[in-house]
């Protein structure tokens, strides 16, 4: 896959304002590198204080739903909270359950089954709620789709009230405006709707949720402050739904943080210890790559209602054994993506679809929670949109995409919505539903209206600072720690060097699957190193430059004069105590 190398060039007076709030240019540099302008936002960005979040309040209906609630609470009428299989609609169940019993209310809980009822509220869950007893629906991280089903609960006499985050669903006029469909509920409460005066609508479906609690603790005379034993909740929803850290978002994930270093939660602390990790050692990449697939899980091999009993569960020996079910169901679901990442590479190779734009790769074996991640795996590789397709247990396709920042998926399937029984999602992301005789026109149609080029296919990798190995200290490193939380949109801070001489390599680890070098850039500095990729084709690129003879002279340690460009993150790595600064190659050239 081809890759284009961009400096980022921002403009600013860097020194002036690393004076200012006692940071380094490089420092300065990476933060005006991320949008964030004037003195005022970058405080905040440094800060990150519970004060500068937004007031709940200015959440459409967010008033008007806690009111009714505080109604149906008073009344002890039934309560139930609808959520969803991933780690957004477990996290947001888990803050929507604790935050009405906190204010007396007899509330239970239904998670769709991932397999049998698919995402969202469905009309089986209404016809159960009736029989139940159920006087309140309150969804979270669904409903905003799902017109039909919440038309069906109302004239059954069930009040609903929506939490959510996704788009909001949309038709297109003759006029080509967007005519937007927004269910007939009590209250609905997601930013992303239009007439919403919330000043930032990029929330997880955790989030609302949270919001909305505040603003119910505030009607029922409880503190809002409360709410804050929720919030390692909301940043582990946010990093795993693969959310913007921009703005708030930030916020709320360097609070959560911070609360998750101090957090007695039984389910999070016995997730944390099976993964051999503590409860100070957590930032973001735990929440999306360690924890995070852990709770997903559930909801992908088994039932989500596991994960959800995990974080609820009031006995730390209770949620040990549980924690241990779910890390042994994570190492099976990795287990079964890697052979449907192979599955869909031999496809596609086969079948030429990477000369399609949007790749439909068809799986008929594939589990179909598993669609989505291989979808992520596939694009990462080939970095095209893709959606994955497997056979569903209804007789039908299911299916999850993944696409690249020029192409909004959701907007893209609107164009073809009719070959879909049921579609939603992000820009980003997407799921369906279709009969199996489609699979082939819906390939046709994406790639008719599809307005790709080729240069979009190209993975660009936007460098924050041209920087020279000397100018690399343990002290600097250390205060980029001030950037984090790290994630999608506030991507690690990315270095490069021009023309690095490897003065000796080797190969390490138990898999032989680490290459260490020491480098020296020419300008006086020389550092430890390591990659962590395919070695192979690293040592290929080297010979293609060089020669064989130059290659083994670096693996001897004997003089050679290969030379050779690097983006790479700075590190500290302690071993036996003593620290020393290292760093870590990500591409080369």
């Amino acid at each position: 896959m081809s890759e284009k190398w961009y400096v980022t060039m921002k403009k600013a007076d860097f020194n002036a304002l690393g004076a200012r709030f006692g940071i380094d240019p490089v420092t300065a540099r990476i933060i005006r590198n991320r949008e964030v302008v004037g003195e005022e936002a970058i405080m905040e960005y440094l800060a990150c204080s519970a004060d500068k979040l937004h007031d709940p309040h200015l959440l459409k209906d967010a008033d008007k739903g806690a009111a009714i609630l505080a109604e149906k609470i008073s009344q002890n009428k039934k309560i139930r909270v609808i959520g969803d299989y991933d780690i957004d609609g477990v996290n947001a169940s888990y803050i929507l359950l604790t935050g009405l019993r906190e204010c007396g209310a007899s509330a239970d809980h239904v998670i769709p089954d991932r397999v049998h009822d698919g995402y969202g509220v469905n009309t089986r869950m209404i016809e159960k709620a009736l029989a139940d007893g159920i006087d309140t629906i309150i969804t979270c991280d669904n409903g905003i789709s799902a017109s039909q089903e919440i038309a069906c609960a109302e004239e059954s006499g069930i009040t609903v009230i929506i939490t959510d985050h996704h788009e909001v669903p949309f038709a297109i006029d003759e006029n080509g405006e967007k005519i937007y469909q927004i269910p007939k509920a009590h209250a609905v409460i997601n930013p992303k709707q239009a007439d919403c005066t919330y000043p930032y609508s990029g929330l997880c479906g955790a989030a609302v949720a949270w919001k909305f609690i505040q603003v119910l603790y505030e009607k029922m005379g409880i503190p809002a402050t409360r709410s804050f034993d929720m919030i390692a909740h909301v940043a582990f929803a946010t990093v795993g739904d693969v959310m913007d850290l921009t703005g708030e978002n930030r916020m709320l994930v360097k609070l959560g943080l911070k609360a998750i270093h101090q957090t007695e939660n039984p389910g999070l602390l016995a997730l944390i210890r099976q993964n051999k990790l503590e409860r100070e050692q957590i930032k973001s990449w735990h929440f999306g790559f360690v924890l995070g697939p852990c709770i997903n899980a559930s909801g992908r091999l088994d039932t989500a209602k596991r994960s959800l009993q995990l974080l609820m569960e009031p006995s730390l020996e209770n949620a040990s054994k549980l924690a241990k079910e779910l890390v042994e169901l994570n190492d099976r679901r990795k287990d079964l993506t890697l052979k449907g990442i192979e599955d869909a590479k031999q496809k596609i190779e086969s079948q030429k679809l990477d000369q399609d734009k949007v790749m439909v790769v068809y799986l008929p074996q594939c589990h179909e929670s598993l669609a989505g991640i291989i979808a992520g795996r596939i694009r990462e590789q080939y970095h095209k949109p893709i959606f994955v397709l497997t056979d569903a247990e209804d007789g039908g396709i299911k299916g999850s995409g993944r696409s690249i920042e020029a192409y909004s998926m959701y907007e893209e399937m609107t164009k073809c919505g009719s070959l879909m029984t049921k579609y939603g999602g992000h820009p980003m992301a997407a799921g369906l539903s279709m009969n199996k005789e489609n699979i082939d026109q819906f390939r046709k149609e994406l790639n008719a209206y599809s307005s790709l080029t080729q240069e979009d296919f190209v993975e660009k990798i936007h460098i924050d600072v041209a920087m020279p190995l000397y100018y690399i200290r343990t002290q600097l490193v250390r205060e980029f720690e001030c950037l984090e939380p790290f994630g999608k949109g506030n991507e690690k801070p990315v270095f490069a060097v021009r023309d690095i001489h490897p003065l000796r390599g080797n190969i390490v680890g138990k898999n032989k699957n680490v290459l260490r070098l020491v480098l020296e850039d020419g300008a006086g500095g020389s550092l430890d190193a390591v990659y962590f990729g395919d070695i192979e084709a690293f040592l290929a690129f080297l010979r293609e430059k060089s020669s064989e003879a130059e290659v083994e002279a670096l693996l001897r340690g004997a003089p050679q004069q290969i030379r050779f460009s690097m983006t790479y993150d700075p590190s500290i790595d302690t071993y036996q105590g003593n620290e020393r600064v290292q760093v870590i190659i990500r591409h080369y050239c």
